[in-house]
């Protein structure tokens, strides 16, 4: 078959499934803004495109975010044009991450393809999906329904158009509406569990500290942006007390300065500073000594972080499950989550990590305590946490093997037609 991959920061949720979709024998190639000229990885023929303009200034801010999906859409539609009147390819697949609008059109280009949608997050009033932490909560609530109504305007058109839908958990899938859900099948995008493997000899340098092995008492905390919705701040608001209890602890901090999911910090300001801010009086010079921020790592070095980690404590509001959970279980991390829905699918509570409520600052200290203080206790959590991540994430074994039917049975579907 001949197979087209829309991702605006291509691969990303296609890293796997498009070098297997090439060895299978298939023609794949892919449109991403991400490229700045033609070329070739793992076998996929890259086509790139530019986003030639931005948002309108004056725009109402629930339009705004439409508007760069619209725009989006509308350059990638002309790419799509180019790719099919000058390079003469039609599509008999079209796998699109449609997050950034860019596959908006593609029907329209290729009316007999079937459109296969990766469903990342079906935005949802009410709770717990808004007002989960109210210090964070909206200046307008009563009118939060209907800016989200607004969001989902791209959600919408999709389905419009979209044959089927795969998501990376149940939480994610569920999220969407029934006439939605019945398409979408619940596929996790998969972990390498045979790469992602704890090592007892492991060494780790970090900038302006020592080399940390597994003989030294590690904490890890993870965000691909260190903001509220990963819980940053209910995690530097245990900091001091957590330093105080544990004087041998280092506290390795990964995660940028900007922003991925909910509300910008004030003006002029990021979270990270904002909560360093809030607790850096509380917590003695010495004991400061010991957190080091490392910012975004390399991922071999984030593998190692993983891997000499002594406990990797992971909070989430109910939102998109991270990556990184599923790595630190598959090194074989003894990990303490908040016990929000999404972290339920993966983490069962004393029997392959132990959870604890999102907001409770000291119960986090308490259970981290606990589980420093006893090797016992993390050996058994770390073991079964890498069993469950082989048994259900592995790549190789479950996941792909798993997307590559759902490519097949997608490839069976009869095109929906082109939305009037």
């Amino acid at each position: 078959m001949k197979i087209l991959i829309i991702h605006q920061n291509f691969p990303g949720q296609y890293k796997h499934l498009g070098p297997a979709l090439v060895k299978a024998g298939h023609e794949v190639r892919a449109l991403t803004p991400k490229a700045r000229k033609v070329g070739t990885w793992n076998g996929i023929r890259a086509y790139p495109y530019k986003i030639a303009r931005a948002s309108a200034r004056d725009i109402h801010p629930w339009l705004s975010d439409f508007e760069t999906k619209l725009i989006r859409g509308d350059h990638c539609y002309q790419a799509a044009i180019r790719l099919r009147d000058e390079g003469g390819f039609t599509p008999d697949l079209i796998l699109a991450h449609f997050g950034w609008g860019e596959s908006l059109f593609l029907r329209d280009v290729w009316p007999g393809a079937r459109i296969g949608l990766y469903c990342e997050l079906y935005h949802r009033s009410g709770t717990p999906f808004v007002g989960f932490a109210p210090e964070f909560d909206s200046p307008s609530p009563g009118r939060d329904a209907l800016r989200l109504r607004m969001k989902n305007i791209n959600n919408l058109l999709h389905f419009q158009m979209g044959d089927a839908g795969i998501s990376p958990t149940q939480f994610q899938a569920d999220t969407y509406p029934p006439e939605f859900r019945d398409r979408i099948s619940v596929i996790h995008d998969g972990v390498d569990t045979d790469t992602l493997v704890p090592d007892p000899k492991v060494r780790l340098e970090i900038e302006d500290g020592p080399v940390l092995t597994r003989a030294d008492e590690v904490i890890t905390f993870v965000n691909r942006n260190l903001e509220p919705y990963r819980g940053y701040h209910i995690f530097m608001r245990a900091l001091p007390r957590l330093l105080k209890e544990r004087p041998n602890a280092r506290v390795l901090i990964v995660g940028g300065d900007e922003v991925s999911y909910g509300a910008r910090p004030p003006k002029g300001q990021t979270w990270k500073q904002i909560f360093i801010d809030e607790v850096r009086g509380q917590i003695p010079d010495p004991d400061w000594a010991r957190v080091h921020f490392l910012g975004r790592i390399p991922y071999d070095q984030f593998t190692r972080l993983l891997q000499v980690s002594r406990l990797h404590i992971y909070l989430t509001y109910p939102f998109v499950l991270s990556w990184s959970l599923l790595e630190a279980m598959s090194v074989g991390a003894a990990i303490l989550a908040s016990g929000t829905d999404p972290v339920r699918e993966a983490i069962t509570h004393d029997e392959n990590g132990r959870l604890v409520d999102f907001f409770d600052g000291d119960a986090l200290v308490d259970q981290a305590v606990e589980m420093l203080e006893d090797r016992t206790l993390r050996d058994r959590l770390g073991k079964a946490a890498r069993a469950h991540a082989r048994a259900h994430y592995d790549l190789k074994t479950v996941c792909l093997p798993r997307q590559l039917d759902w490519v097949d049975s997608l490839a069976q579907l009869s095109p929906r037609p082109i939305p009037i």
